[in-house]
């Protein structure tokens, strides 16, 4: 069978457009959802799921046992999510916390975010989504969910475009940073991996542009996504925090993207905060490979 013309990968950044696109993903949902989340707290989005039930979708979601603010915010969503009529499992490894999001509907298309499905998140913070049609990211994400939901070992042929922590995440940021060739810009306010830091100063020693916003205030917006551009190509949208608890005891997933257009859309979002009135200063100084800028 010849391929699909499948759609390009489109990154999505603007505030007004975060929630509408989650939102349309689930309402064109004809079969299969499958929905990964840590925080939700947005009706629109339970009222879209509801509605996918009754129209037969087959609906899983994925959450976590344990979150900051305990029992209490658990219950409240696992209620939510009850009504809706959706079949909720709970990653329940003792030592990983489970911090992933992202959707897959049908055969495509899958949403990777690095925002939580939260009134804050679509209104108030530094974040982006992914929309990808790619076939391997579609059926990866599928089956890494079943394995997380029977506790299995993640598959070992998932395609390198998902960076999973923590199995595999760190070794994929050290050659993602050790083979950039002119510039790496990162948006990550939890940067404190040592191994990682390090490397970015040695990056930075070698000649390369190292921009790292680290603040907690991104312009108007409240620092949250983890986004990454490497060589102005290549950009990494996900919940990977550059620090050894996001990178080593969480279940993450970040994902790579090479469209022209959607890498695009991210050194943008660079340009656009480096130029805000209130964003701190991107830091390209000789003597910091990174800055943390407050």
């Amino acid at each position: 069978m010849a391929p699909r013309n499948l759609p390009p990968d489109r990154v999505i950044t603007a505030v007004d457009e975060r929630r509408a696109t989650v939102l349309d993903v689930i309402r064109q949902t004809k079969r299969e959802l499958a929905l990964s989340l840590f925080r939700c707290n947005d009706q629109t989005i339970f009222d879209e799921i509801g509605r996918a039930v009754e129209r037969g979708v087959a609906v899983d979601v994925m959450v976590t046992s344990r979150v900051k603010g305990g029992k209490k915010k658990l219950k409240k969503l696992g209620e939510a999510l009850q009504r809706t009529g959706a079949a909720i499992h709970t990653y329940t490894d003792p030592v990983v916390k489970y911090h992933a999001k992202y959707i897959v509907a049908d055969d495509g298309p899958a949403v990777v975010a690095s925002l939580n499905f939260t009134r804050k998140c679509f209104a108030k913070t530094a974040d982006a989504l992914v929309v990808t049609h790619d076939p391997d990211v579609v059926s990866g994400l599928r089956r890494l969910m079943a394995a997380d939901k029977e506790g299995r070992p993640i598959p070992a042929d998932l395609t390198n475009r998902l960076i999973v922590g923590p199995e595999r995440a760190r070794r994929q940021f050290t050659a993602l940073i050790d083979e950039a060739r002119s510039s790496i810009r990162l948006i990550d306010a939890k940067l404190s991996d040592p191994d990682l830091t390090e490397r970015l100063h040695a990056r930075r020693a070698d000649g390369l542009r190292v921009d790292v916003l680290g603040g907690k205030r991104l312009g108007d917006l409240k620092s949250h996504g983890k986004i990454m551009l490497v060589d102005d190509r290549l950009a990494v949208v996900g919940g990977l925090a550059l620090a050894a608890l996001s990178l080593d005891f969480r279940r993450e997933v970040a994902i790579t993207v090479e469209e022209p257009s959607a890498v695009a859309e991210v050194l943008d979002l660079f340009r656009s905060l480096q130029a805000a009135p209130a964003a701190p200063r991107l830091d390209t100084g000789a003597s910091a490979g990174t800055a943390h800028v407050d």
